[in-house]
């Protein structure tokens, strides 16, 4: 297995963490570690929040990838901001009660993509 795929795995395998409000945010270094591990996912210049979009073939697949991920959000205790439409889904994480990215988001995306592999 190749470092990024370990990387991916470790994060698959972690569970989301009660984050207290005014917790600290990653700092930018350790978010552009985790984003060169996570395909696709981008972050804005702050660095606040990372988002993707997936494409599908209809609209059916699209609600059953929106289902799933509310399913692990739910499971997990973190809710992604999610927004779609006949064929394709963006999906944006950020922790509220620190004001940016945590661990917490980097666990979500990675399970998020595990759905579609």
């Amino acid at each position: 297995m190749t470092t990024a795929n370990n990387v991916i795995h470790e994060l698959v395998n972690q569970h989301c963490e009660e984050i207290p409000k005014g917790s600290k945010a990653l700092i930018i270094p350790s978010i552009e570690s985790n984003l060169s591990q996570l395909h696709e996912w981008e972050a804005p210049l702050d660095y606040s929040k990372i988002s993707k979009t997936y494409s599908f073939k209809n609209y059916h697949q699209t609600i059953a990838f929106v289902n799933a991920v509310t399913w692990i959000s739910n499971r997990e205790d973190h809710h992604p901001e999610v927004c779609f439409g006949y064929n394709q889904c963006t999906v944006t994480l950020t922790t509220h009660n620190a004001k940016g990215l945590t661990m917490n988001d980097m666990i979500m995306a990675a399970k998020i993509d595990a759905l579609l592999d």
